[in-house]
């Protein structure tokens, strides 16, 4: 792993920044060695505009309805690509995902309005680890043991957990663990600043069959 060492705590700025919106229902991938131009071409979007800051993508993702198809946005972080979805999860569709990782890393991490969630983490066409954040004591994928230190450290639970009535907090701590895992896996730490003000290639992409 990247031997980053952040924890959830260190994405407390997610609510006080007011992302509550996203955070509410969101998808984040990081794809490596990929440009938004190649990522929006291999997941087949359709139309190209930029819209700066995170903030600017709400709109056009509530208005695509149509639960064949996703609105994205992408940019570009070091090498890799932030994809980012409002009310999404095309990142952590398998269908998409699988043949996108092949020969690269894909980390990404989802949340919806009905408390679904799920991390994975691709790697050359594996499926490596997905689990459901509320409940990390349950692992699957090939290598399901693999980050325990890392997921600890992140600031997931891996005792097993009854589901209670602690939901807001709790699942902001989650959404944080999230966060923290994925920078330990990709070396990408995300930033209030580059929520703020980067600029994102968006456009419409098809769900697979099967997704």
């Amino acid at each position: 792993m990247t031997g980053m060492t952040t924890t959830a705590a260190d994405y407390t700025w997610l609510k006080e920044r007011r992302y509550g919106l996203l955070m509410d229902a969101y998808c984040l991938a990081l794809v490596r060695d990929l440009t938004p131009e190649e990522l929006l071409r291999e997941l087949g979007a359709e139309g190209r505009e930029r819209i700066t800051g995170v903030d600017g993508l709400s709109g056009p993702s509530y208005e695509v309805h149509d639960h064949s198809r996703q609105f994205v946005g992408a940019t570009a972080t070091g090498d890799w690509t932030l994809m980012v979805q409002f009310n999404g999860y095309l990142g952590i569709t398998d269908t998409a995902m699988l043949p996108l990782s092949r020969g690269r890393r894909v980390v990404s991490h989802f949340l919806n309005v009905n408390a679904v969630d799920r991390f994975c983490w691709y790697e050359d066409g594996d499926l490596r680890l997905h689990f459901e954040p509320l409940f990390a004591d349950e692992r699957y994928g090939s290598h399901p043991d693999e980050l325990l230190t890392e997921m600890r450290e992140s600031g997931f639970d891996l005792t097993e957990r009854e589901e209670d009535g602690d939901h807001d907090a709790y699942y902001t701590s989650l959404t944080g663990a999230s966060f923290a895992l994925a920078h330990r896996l990709t070396g990408i730490r995300l930033t209030p600043e580059l929520f703020a003000d980067a600029e994102f290639l968006c456009g419409v992409a098809p769900v697979p069959r099967g997704g």
